[in-house]
């Protein structure tokens, strides 16, 4: 496949995931509104994907399950969990460019 034909069929592979995933969200909630999904979503989800790493399929993954889990272990410490996660994430820009998994598997992803 051509370059262009590839991204076109990827997007719409992803566009319909994304779709799929929302009709199942509204109709779990049975409700939905703008509100429900605030910057801090995103927020969360592109620190996800910084912790894990984008290098391989389950980095991002990996970064979710690593929030979830500081989230709930530094939560129950301080109310100011939010602190050390900035602390984390910054090491992880500065010294784990591939992520934590890219560092763990010991090939870190280029980042030019």
């Amino acid at each position: 496949l051509a370059p262009y034909r590839l991204r076109l069929v990827a997007f719409v592979i992803s566009g319909a995931i994304t779709g799929l995933a929302g009709a199942l969200f509204a109709d779990l909630n049975r409700f939905v509104s703008p509100v429900m999904f605030s910057w801090q979503t995103s927020g969360e989800i592109m620190v996800f994907v910084i912790l894990g790493g984008v290098g391989r399929l389950y980095g991002p993954v990996a970064g979710a399950a690593l929030f979830i889990l500081l989230e709930h272990v530094l939560g129950g410490l301080s109310e100011y969990w939010h602190v050390y996660l900035g602390l984390l994430l910054l090491m992880v820009v500065l010294f784990a460019r591939g992520g934590l998994i890219g560092t763990v598997a010991g090939r870190e992803v280029a980042h030019d």
